[in-house]
């Protein structure tokens, strides 16, 4: 029996056809870019609840009367929350679901950030913070999963180029924290240094506020996660609402639906244990390298360049806006048309350059000394921003299947958890202790980087994990049930059944 489909509408067969579907890329009625704006949302709370106290920390400090210890626990709260959020954020993302956790994550940044603000002692705030953390955790890995999982596979607007949107996105939510304090310290009283970091920290809620507030009418289920849980009909229907395009679902008579299992020891094994040490490996470095040089910038400007407080904040918005934020969108255009392994190479090769700068500048003298100092935090961030800070959430998000990509990416996140909170609560120790001398330890993590990078062959570029049939017949729980192993998005007026 043949059946006659209209050539107008793609026809879904499996689940394979709904991420071919994505891959073709949205209609141009779609929500799909609201979607991904309230996704990039998410990570803008990430980095301004982390922002909110790298330049606050003294104030904090001096109001609560902390010794170097518990100024070391308020710092690294955050970091050590997104440790427990992370596994459970990616858990939950792939077990119930990308929306709930979404949903669910914005509503503990309100609840968590209102609370640090009015915290009325140091445990309040550290519970707060870890609160905060434990949201973000739980925010990138749903964040990345809507970001891919509602993107074309190439060019403009593609999985890599969302992905990598996160870093100029980060970089972008640094500079508006900093850009809120600078307004603020004018407006507030100075008789009142607490009442500064308290509306920072509580100003986390009003972003977070408007993402739930227009939720309802942009954010669905994804469609990639719903089909490869064996539902294709309400995959099509998401596919209607958000994404702009009408399939037919014409399922082959005979075969069972593939429904996936979010089996997380898979991570285990190969090939994606490979890809896990080398992400896991990139998100340590950049986790440490980076939360020294941007959660310490205001204390090392101090220190080492014996700068003000306003100064501190100037400085630290032109070095985001003016140099980090454009490596961001320089990454995001590479992202899309450049292998990522050569990025990543220039980028650590880069930020060597910038720490070696620093190291060998120790406290600078003379103009000279603070052109140097400033060019090597100009350096670092510059590469990260197009380097390893974009590729950071682009290899986990395309080295994991749908099923597994919270899972992978929330591991990731896990591991720069692990290495924040060490940094964060060792910082002020190290910092009181070496002084400048400390950039020649933060050197060895982008040298690792470029090691690394030289030793490992994987690059995500133009990958879709969906669509490997290694990892696609690794998955099936009924081999013999097994789909063809090059999937199409057919425009067929002949479909036979």
């Amino acid at each position: 029996m043949t059946l006659q489909i209209s050539t107008a509408r793609p026809v879904v067969r499996d689940a394979d056809d709904i991420s071919a579907i994505v891959n073709a890329g949205p209609a141009a009625q779609s929500h799909a870019r609201m979607v991904v704006a309230l996704a990039l949302g998410g990570v803008f709370l990430d980095a301004y609840d982390l922002t909110t106290l790298s330049w606050g920390i003294t104030d904090v400090q001096a109001h609560f009367g902390l010794s170097a210890f518990q100024t070391g626990l308020v710092a690294a709260a955050l970091n050590a929350g997104t440790i427990v959020g992370s596994l459970a954020g990616g858990w939950l993302t792939d077990r119930i679901g990308r929306y709930a956790v979404f949903m669910a994550d914005m509503v503990c940044f309100v609840i968590a950030a209102l609370v640090a603000g009015f915290a009325p002692t140091a445990g309040i705030l550290i519970a707060a913070r870890f609160a905060m953390g434990f949201g973000v955790g739980m925010d990138l890995p749903v964040a990345m999963a809507f970001l891919s999982e509602f993107s074309r596979l190439e060019g403009r607007g593609s999985k890599a180029a969302h992905a990598a949107a996160w870093c100029p996105t980060w970089y972008a939510a640094s500079s508006a924290c900093f850009v809120i304090v600078f307004v603020l310290s004018h407006v507030l009283p100075a008789t009142h240094p607490d009442w500064l970091w308290r509306a920072s920290l509580a100003f986390g809620a009003v972003p977070a506020l408007i993402i739930i507030l227009v939720r309802g009418r942009y954010i669905s289920e994804s469609p990639v996660w719903i089909a490869r849980r064996g539902d294709l009909e309400q995959a099509a229907a998401i596919l209607r609402r958000s994404y702009g395009v009408d399939p037919i679902v014409c399922p082959v008579r005979g075969r069972p639906p593939v429904v996936m299992q979010a089996d997380p020891w898979r991570l285990a094994r190969r090939p994606l244990l490979g890809r896990g040490l080398q992400v896991g490996a990139m998100t340590l470095i950049s986790s440490m390298s980076y939360n020294i040089i941007i959660f310490g910038l205001p204390t090392l400007l101090v220190s080492i360049m014996h700068a003000s407080a306003v100064q501190v904040v100037v400085i630290s918005i032109i070095l985001n806006l003016v140099v980090a934020f454009p490596g961001g969108l320089l990454g995001v255009r590479l992202a899309r048309s450049v292998r990522s392994r050569p990025i990543l190479l220039a980028g650590y090769i880069m930020q060597v350059v910038g720490v070696g700068l620093l190291a060998m500048t120790g406290v600078p003298h003379g103009s000279v000394g603070v052109i140097a100092a400033f060019a090597g935090f100009a350096a670092f961030l510059f590469a990260q921003g197009f380097g390893p800070g974009c590729q950071l959430m682009v290899y986990p998000t395309l080295s994991f299947p749908t099923e597994l990509r919270g899972m992978g990416i929330g591991v990731a996140r896990l591991v720069s958890g692990v290495g924040g909170t060490l940094v964060l609560l060792s910082f002020p120790w190290l910092n009181a202790h070496l002084g400048p001398a400390l950039f020649w330890l933060v050197l060895l993590a982008p040298l690792a980087g470029v090691v690394i990078t030289c030793l490992s062959r994987w690059d995500v570029f133009g990958y879709d994990p969906d669509m490997d049939p290694a990892l696609r017949q690794s998955a099936r729980p009924d081999p013999h049930a097994a789909l063809p192993t090059t999937p199409e998005l057919l425009f067929s007026s002949d479909i036979g059944n």
